[in-house]
């Protein structure tokens, strides 16, 4: 009996995570809402029915994806705070590859998509917005790292800015820039260092 249970969870999380797979691609390339759920059981290789059997929609689809990015962001960070508390890192080294794992987003249409739908969809806004409280913290680590004075007022300025061109490189492609994302994250985080570093 037990066997058999676990045979029946296996595809059922498979179908799970090919229904996310293909949510993100459709949804970026096609919109949220311009994406039925025939066209999602189609490019996930499942029935509708089994997409309606593990998500309520497809405002339960995006919180999962909205869930699976925060996970991957907040493991990313906790590594480099980790990296940077070891000494194997700079801080110029810590927030380049902060910002290269922002500027290489492949989702960046998703994520303009997933941004717009936190207006209007309350949960999906609270789980941005918990994110954001959550990424505020390695942020002013990554800041007082850089600046050990940095307090009060100056460290809260110093926290908007670096959080505003994390969501501003993040969509840079709107832009048509001429500097690669290695170069960007780069000569970006050297002009931040620089910038904390510089407050007094």
């Amino acid at each position: 009996m037990v066997a058999t249970q676990q045979k029946q969870t296996v595809p059922e999380r498979s179908g799970k995570e090919r229904i996310l797979e293909a949510a993100r691609t459709l949804f970026d390339s096609h919109g949220f809402h311009q994406s039925s759920m025939a066209q999602l059981a189609v490019a996930a290789q499942v029935s509708v029915g089994q997409i309606y059997r593990l998500f309520k929609g497809k405002e339960a689809i995006i919180a999962a994806i909205v869930q699976a990015d925060y996970d991957e962001r907040c493991m990313h960070m906790d590594a480099l705070r980790s990296r940077l508390d070891a000494g194997e890192l700079t801080v110029e080294q810590t927030f380049e590859e902060l910002l290269l794992h922002v500027v290489d987003e492949k989702d960046e249409a998703l994520s303009f998509d997933i941004l717009a739908e936190s207006f209007r969809n309350r949960p999906v806004g609270d789980m941005i917005a918990a994110m954001c409280v959550r990424f505020r913290g390695y942020i002013r680590d990554f800041a007082c790292a850089a600046n050990p004075d940095l307090s009060g007022e100056a460290l809260d300025g110093a926290e908007e800015i670096v959080l505003a061109c994390l969501f501003g490189l993040g969509h840079r492609s709107l832009s048509r820039p001429s500097l690669s994302a290695t170069d960007t994250a780069r000569l970006s985080a050297l002009m931040i260092v620089a910038a904390l570093r510089a407050i007094c």
